[in-house]
């Protein structure tokens, strides 16, 4: 019986060997380090929703931090506490200028004086819509960067819209300047002949969130007169349109900078004596 009792165990060891060399044979294979044997894959636990969270937030953060997604911001919204009371103090009430109240109700009836302004200077330059476009289109991300937020416009959308509200920008600063009919408008036009509806439109024009990033009107205005470096002449043109705005004369620009003369009202009487 003893012998029989060995044979029986020696079967029990056998088929146990034969079944953990079963089960080896299936498990992923290990590689050696400097002589340790470590595993070739060692399962993560599985990761919480919260350190997912973390995660995606320090990846926005870096993002954010990088100089290309701040350094062309120049036009801000009015912040949220500071709107209170009427919002025609940072509302435009004729015309809006760039995205942030592009296609509002209240707004539209501008609209097609915009394109009659794109059109006279089309007009006057004998030069097609899409050598704006084109150009417009090759710094549309540069123009983007200058608004804060996401603007939520496709690339022709907000192409268009730079051209269309910049060129209406610069035909008022030119009309200005110049006069209005010598741009080509009549005398009875219905809104550049109306000193009333300019000082509105100038109103809305200095408003924060109703602008047209400088480079922009820097590119139109060098389009419309063949010469790229417009710069100083869009300064120029700016500040002559605002100045009745803040009650300073403007006199020169030079090097770039604008120079005006602030006169007392005693100073200027003395000048008459």
């Amino acid at each position: 019986m003893a012998v029989v009792y060995d044979k029986e165990l020696l079967a029990w060891y056998v088929t146990t060997l034969k079944l953990r060399e079963t089960v080896e044979s299936r498990l992923p294979k290990k590689s050696t380090c400097g002589g340790e044997i470590v595993p070739a894959y060692e399962p993560r636990p599985p990761r919480s929703e919260w350190v997912i969270s973390i995660e995606e937030k320090l990846t926005q953060g870096r993002q954010e931090n990088m100089p290309g997604s701040w350094a062309n911001l120049s036009i801000y919204r009015v912040p949220r506490h500071l709107k209170h009371g009427e919002d025609n103090a940072w509302v435009p009430q004729i015309v809006s200028l760039g995205p942030y109240h592009h296609g509002e109700e209240h707004l539209r009836r501008m609209e097609r004086h915009k394109w009659r302004c794109l059109h006279r200077i089309l007009e006057r330059s004998g030069q097609g819509i899409a050598l704006y476009l084109d150009s417009v289109k090759k710094v549309e991300w540069r123009a983007r960067a200058c608004y804060e937020g996401r603007i939520s416009m496709s690339c022709n959308e907000f192409v268009e819209m730079m051209v269309l509200d910049g060129c209406f920008v610069i035909e008022m600063f030119q009309g200005f300047a110049e006069g209005f009919e010598k741009l080509g408008y009549r005398p009875n036009d219905p809104v550049f002949s109306m000193r009333e509806s300019i000082l509105q439109i100038q109103r809305d024009m200095i408003m924060l969130e109703n602008q047209i990033p400088l480079f922009i009107l820097d590119q139109l205005l060098g389009l419309q007169l063949g010469d790229p470096n417009q710069k100083e002449h869009v300064t120029k043109l700016a500040l002559q349109f605002f100045s009745p705005l803040i009650g300073v004369p403007l006199t020169k620009v030079s090097a770039g900078y604008v120079v005006v003369e602030m006169v007392h009202p005693i100073d200027k009487d003395s000048r008459k004596d």
